[in-house]
């Protein structure tokens, strides 16, 4: 664990969050995956954006690009309330640049298109985090550990099995963890000196503000589709640059359990997105939502209590291993180990397991629905049977994933 003083105050962040998430779809066909529902209340983003506010960063460029309309929205409606005094969390697009209106064709290409933002500021350093993915952080810590190596930039890194690496960009490191070299998906890749692990990139960066300037410019000169992965650390290797890997299990957030050290979910597919849910579920998830020393932040809608009604037999409203948003009605119906949004409505007499409905989600009477997706604003006709017969599942225009997950979307 690294800290030093108040070293938040001198960063500005980026947050690369124009991502489509096509591996997610169809969830995503209507909103990037930064803006995909997580936990019932909060979107993906919010992790990465309470991040940097309980660090201490509240200047943060939101950079977004496909289907960006409710991405924008929500950083509007909540977090660009909370800001003030100098402080911002304010989204920005290529559209909006004036520059041109040129679609980002990498991710250090969409820092280049706004990097008279940074030049704007009188910033030390620059965080540039992506926007998809679930996990707490400690950013201050990485950054100290970048001042006190007198880096150029520093590299988040995960710490994962030499099989689990191939998936991934790796670092090669030396004693210092000084990365040497870095290779995208290797078929052999490099270890950790004296382990049997490797440092793979979690997509999150530490830069020294002159320096970020400095190879950006330079290396859009080389590449119009400029990367990080793929351009820009290779070229700062090349000329020598200072450049460090930051073991992600070194970061302790205040009030972390020991069972919670270096969570980091990609949610990326289907599956992922749906075991992370379901992990909330359990009596002691790997995630704790209920840590109030490092809250995860979202928009605070004014939504009544949820609530169940009847206790007869047969038509008793509970709930079981569930997360209940606000302004939901269990109406004389079961739902057990599932997670349900805002405003959602269950109708008397119906079931609901193992499943995640997004927002204002209306079940009808006499319904069964397992192992589901339900996409926001949707309504489940009475009757209906979702997750029992995939064949009829598919019959009826849903997704069905091979694992068995049914996904309804408008």
């Amino acid at each position: 664990m690294y800290q030093m003083g108040n070293v938040t105050r001198n960063t500005v962040a980026m947050v690369l969050a124009g991502g489509k998430g096509e591996r997610l779809s169809p969830v995503t066909l209507n909103r990037p995956k930064p803006c995909v529902s997580f936990g019932g209340k909060y979107k993906i983003i919010d992790f990465v954006l309470s991040n940097l506010f309980n660090s201490g960063i509240k200047r943060v460029y939101v950079l977004t690009q496909y289907r960006a309309y409710s991405l924008n929205k929500h950083i509007k409606d909540s977090w660009a309330k909370w800001t003030g005094m100098g402080e911002f969390y304010d989204t920005i697009s290529p559209e909006t640049n004036n520059a041109g209106e040129e679609w980002f064709r990498g991710t250090a290409d969409a820092i280049y298109q706004f990097l008279h933002c940074i030049e704007a500021t009188d910033a030390d350093y620059v965080a540039i985090f992506g926007g998809d993915h679930i996990y707490k952080m400690d950013i201050s810590q990485m950054i100290s550990y970048h001042i006190l190596n007198k880096a150029d930039i520093t590299l988040a890194a995960l710490e994962v099995s030499v099989e689990e690496a191939k998936r991934f960009g790796v670092f090669s490191v030396d004693e210092d963890c000084r990365v040497t070299a870095f290779e995208e998906k290797p078929e052999e890749p490099a270890t950790i000196p004296e382990r049997d692990t490797c440092f793979v990139s979690m997509g999150n960066y530490i830069f020294s503000t002159r320096k970020l300037i400095e190879v950006l410019k330079e290396g859009k000169k080389r590449h119009a589709d400029l990367d990080f992965g793929k351009h820009v650390i290779p070229m700062m290797l090349e000329r020598g640059d200072r450049v460090f890997a930051y073991n992600f299990v070194d970061n302790l957030v205040p009030g972390m359990r020991p069972g919670e050290r270096g969570y980091w979910k990609d949610v990326g597919t289907i599956d992922s997105y749906y075991e992370a849910n379901m992990d909330l579920v359990n009596v002691v998830p790997q995630l704790n939502l209920y840590n109030y020393k490092w809250p995860i932040f979202t928009n605070q809608s004014n939504l009544p209590p949820a609530k169940t009604v009847f206790d007869e037999e047969g038509r008793r409203g509970q709930s079981i291993n569930s997360y209940i948003c606000g302004g939901c009605i269990i109406s004389g119906s079961t739902v057990r180990r599932s997670i349900l949004g805002p405003r959602c409505k269950i109708n008397s007499y119906s079931l609901v397991e193992n499943s995640i409905l997004f927002d204002n989600v209306e079940i009808g009477r006499y319904v069964k629905i397992n192992k589901a997706i339900i996409d926001e604003n949707i309504k489940i006709p009475d009757g209906t049977e979702i997750g029992y017969n995939h064949e009829e599942d598919k019959r009826k225009g849903y997704t069905v994933t091979e694992s068995g997950i049914v996904i309804v979307t408008r």
